[in-house]
């Protein structure tokens, strides 16, 4: 991966961006999960902000659908209201005028959360974009960081890897070196005095065939 600035880095996120729909990310299980995996406690904080704002959003619009409903209800009594209050009875007159009250009432409320639903999508696009801004600069550094630390570990596993191979052919040396000494002695001093000897390490274990051919030229 490429280094550059924080602010190319960005320049170049918006970019990528331009002329996509964005999907709501915080509406997106996926997105969940990716955010297990980087964690970032300003991500969270702008995640909370865009799910307020959707939650906003559809509280107003419930309000409308039930002000719709009451106003279909009232506008059904009017209608029914309305013969009674031409023939002049006064009952149904005040009814009337008390519905038509309310009806005025459920248009100023509807109006206000028409307007205030104008400007809850576009700050719920910007939020959304900032989010997957925030979103993809968090990917980038955690994939640098552990990029990293693959290439740390990388170089370890070689340097081991280069350990390691040195440790076994020294160990083969010393294991050829054990061998020779033990036939040596047990072609020279006999089987009854070699196992005198404590041996942690036996080379006849190693080599029983060599040791096999050293007790028969006993």
């Amino acid at each position: 991966m490429s280094e550059y600035s924080g602010r190319d880095k960005e320049d170049s996120f918006r970019e990528s961006l331009t002329g996509k729909e964005v999907p709501v990310l915080t509406l997106d299980n996926k997105w969940y999960r990716l955010l297990s995996r980087i964690g970032h406690e300003d991500v969270q904080k702008q995640e909370n902000r865009l799910n307020e704002l959707l939650r906003r959003q559809g509280k107003m619009n419930t309000e409308i659908k039930e002000i719709k409903r009451l106003k279909k209800g009232l506008m059904e009594e009017i209608v029914a209201l309305a013969d009674a209050a031409r023939s002049g009875d006064q009952d149904s007159l005040k009814k009337l005028e008390q519905k038509k009250l309310l009806v005025e009432e459920c248009n100023e409320r509807m109006a206000t959360y028409e307007d205030d639903l104008i400007d809850v999508p576009r700050e719920i696009e910007q939020i959304n974009k900032e989010l997957m801004l925030m979103t993809m600069e968090c990917c980038y550094e955690t994939m640098q960081e552990y990029t990293d630390d693959i290439e740390e570990i990388e170089g370890w596993v070689k340097q081991i890897r280069i350990e390691l191979k040195k440790r076994l052919v020294r160990k083969q040396e010393m294991e050829a070196k054990n061998h020779e000494i033990y036939s040596y002695m047990h072609d020279i001093f006999g089987a009854s005095v070699v196992n005198l000897f404590d041996m942690r390490y036996n080379p006849a274990d190693k080599h029983p065939m060599s040791a096999q051919e050293a007790g028969k030229d006993k």
